[in-house]
């Protein structure tokens, strides 16, 4: 199968800043909420998020992290080479905030699993909810739901989601494609 482009560049940032309006309806000043990316990608997500946030709202302020989870996924001993853990920047408190965690694309849901986990070594959180760039909704190991989404891809096993992202693949975009 031939790759077809899911989101274009201008759909890819009418997207994006369709979730800030909803996360704004949800999170009003924002002076309780957090953003966390997910290592590694999920940190685009984020990043890009809390840039248009600051566009739409004025408030500069808004905290953002990034959370590496390595070494809370399930099948980290399983593989054949070793994994090499990304950073982690959380310089803020999360006890009793309400966090937002993001992710470039929702597959199994093992690693939203594995973010909770991880993030749990914070503190705790007064809520936490899941902001996903792509969902592929019927793909799910674990019962994850986000609670916004960007774009739904039905897909089967063999097709392959890819984010590509400006800073690290010079242009926005998300294109479906079979891996062979």
């Amino acid at each position: 199968m031939k790759p077809r482009v899911v989101l274009n560049s201008v759909r890819f940032q009418i997207t994006l800043k369709r979730l800030c309006y909803q996360i704004i309806e949800n999170h009003n000043d924002f002076s309780n909420s957090v953003l966390i990316g997910l290592q590694p990608r999920g940190i685009y997500v984020a990043r890009r998020i809390q840039k248009y946030l600051t566009e739409i709202t004025g408030i500069k302020n808004i905290p953002v992290g990034d959370l590496d989870i390595t070494f809370h996924r399930d099948d980290f001993r399983r593989r054949e080479n070793p994994l090499t853990p990304s950073s982690t920047n959380i310089n803020f408190l999360i006890e009793n905030k309400d966090v937002i965690l993001f992710d470039d694309v929702l597959f199994t849901g093992r690693t939203i699993r594995a973010g909770m986990d991880a993030l749990m070594a914070f503190g705790r959180p007064r809520k936490v909810e899941l902001l996903v760039l792509v969902d592929r909704r019927f793909s799910r190991q674990l019962p994850i739901d986000p609670d916004y989404t960007g774009k739904t891809v039905d897909s089967v096993a063999s097709e392959k989601v890819k984010v590509c992202w400006k800073e690290t693949d010079g242009k926005d975009e998300v294109v479906l494609f079979t891996e062979r």
